[in-house]
């Protein structure tokens, strides 16, 4: 592993205390490694020198597509090494790789749109002009599910607001955000940008900590578990600066009573086992009609036990291995401390695998918290009410679903769930719409997400006019 510093790349060697697995054999690959304290703070330091990029609008897009263009080329092997550290199928990665490239085109198309200014007329005729400004030195921690293209997302966006940024993957899969980082560092050279524009740095939660914690860095966008976002939040109130958080959820599937069983197990199946079931947006509540609970989950362990298992770089993986040993065994204590009887599909692989399993009969009480793996629990309803009452019983509140033959019906129960999305009759890993902002509810999360939305965060605006007019007490 190396950092970025002002311009100098460096191998760490400050031990992070986590020994790194391949997930696919469960072997140790040996010790995770960060960056020093003095490389923390000098990269703080001299992002806060630069205090943000001296570029234009337009020249600022025209650099971006640029990476955009490198970072399609190192998209494959990008997608490997995420593969490969995480235990997420190649066959997953890959597609998710477009918004590698994806996420540097649409910011630079964004400021082309004239995003980070515009102008409104006053009664006498004169203008004031809003220009969106950056905040300063930007801080993106991105967690160990899909790292790199988290990153891409929120480093796209902070560059394209002229932000000097600073990004710190999770430390138990660096490498694929680490290639990533060579790209735009290349760049960024290319095109003659400050040294300290872009910066790399590596390390678990006390390196985040220091990061976050900085004075001089005034803006963070965190996404991770609800402990890690807590820290940050706290870190950031304390210097009153602005903070993006996505925290993960405990998402609900209601299944209506007119639903296709098929279809809608279909769906359960792909929210459970889409990366490997550690993504924020996976199943956590299987809501149904009452007395089809065991119906409704055979048909999705049947569907599960249909997928094949492997080493994640082969193509034909359908579900690979959860990260490591250690997440691996909190998954399964999460999950044999629901109470109800644990049921997991006919499945088996290599590593770090873990039968994906749904839990019946289980109080719901005790259903509240996300397990971020491959578990989920099934709860009968006997009417609608009860079943929104059910999609709305934790405080997450990220995403949910809806799945029934009405349409219409279906439609109106899904604007009765307090989620950030609500997806009807659709399972997928992608929004609902590119340019709709990503929100969260409860703890799911503060400050939304989006195409428009995450530019927006790493800006705060300036108002600038000519008043032209007489102080109330003005004598003539």
């Amino acid at each position: 592993m190396n950092d970025l510093v002002n311009g100098v790349w460096e191998a760490c060697s400050t031990p992070v205390g986590v020994d790194l697995e391949n997930p696919a054999t469960g072997a140790v690959t040996g010790p995770a490694l960060g960056s020093s304290v003095e490389r923390i703070d000098a990269a703080s330091a001299a992002a806060d020198e630069l205090g943000a990029w001296p570029a234009s609008t337009d020249e600022r897009a025209d650099v971006l597509d640029r990476i955009a263009a490198a970072v399609a080329g190192a998209a494959p092997e990008i997608t490997a090494l995420e593969s490969r550290a995480t235990g997420v199928p190649i066959r997953q990665t890959t597609p998710l790789g477009m918004i590698l490239a994806g996420a540097f085109a649409l910011a630079a198309s964004q400021l082309r749109l004239g995003i980070l200014t515009s102008t409104a007329v006053r009664e006498d005729g004169r203008e004031v002009l809003v220009e969106r400004l950056p905040w300063g030195p930007a801080a993106c921690l991105v967690p160990w599910n899909a790292p790199a293209p988290m990153a891409a997302h929120k480093v796209a966006n902070a560059l394209a607001a002229g932000c000097p940024t600073i990004l710190k993957p999770s430390e138990y899969a660096p490498f694929g955000t680490e290639r990533l980082a060579e790209v735009i560092d290349a760049v960024l050279r290319s095109a003659g940008a400050p040294p300290a524009l872009f910066q790399l740095l590596h390390g678990g939660a006390d390196v985040g900590s220091r990061i976050v914690s900085d004075p001089r860095i005034r803006a963070v966008s965190f996404t991770g578990g609800l402990g890690g976002g807590r820290a940050v939040a706290a870190a950031c109130a304390y210097d009153i600066k602005p903070v993006q958080l996505e925290l993960g959820g405990n998402n609900a599937l209601i299944v209506l009573p007119d639903a296709d069983e098929a279809v809608a197990a279909r769906a359960a199946a792909d929210l459970l086992t889409t990366l490997n079931g550690q993504w924020c947006r996976a199943l956590g509540r299987l809501i149904v009609p009452a007395s089809r609970e065991q119906a409704i989950a055979d048909a999705v362990l049947a569907r599960v036990a249909t997928l094949a298992t492997g080493d994640p770089a082969d193509e034909a993986t359908d579900y690979g291995p959860l990260i490591h040993s250690g997440h691996r065994a909190t998954v399964v204590k999460a999950r044999d401390g629901l109470g109800g009887v644990v049921r997991e599909a006919a499945i088996s692989g290599p590593g770090n695998t873990l039968a994906p399993s749904l839990v019946l009969g289980a109080d719901p009480a005790r259903t509240t918290d996300e397990i971020f793996g491959p578990v989920a629990a099934v709860h009968g309803y006997e009417t609608v009410d009860e079943a929104v009452a059910l999609a709305n019983g934790t405080r997450y509140g990220l995403e949910g679903y809806v799945f029934g033959t009405d349409e219409g019906a279906a439609l109106a129960v899904a604007k009765r769930v307090r989620a950030g999305e609500v997806k009807v009759n659709g399972s997928s890993v992608m929004s609902l719409h590119l340019f709709t902002p990503r929100p969260a509810w409860g703890i799911s999360g503060y400050s939304e997400e989006g195409t428009a939305e995450t530019l927006l965060f790493f800006t705060n605006p300036r108002v600038v006019g000519v008043e032209n007019g007489f102080a109330l007490h003005s004598r003539s």
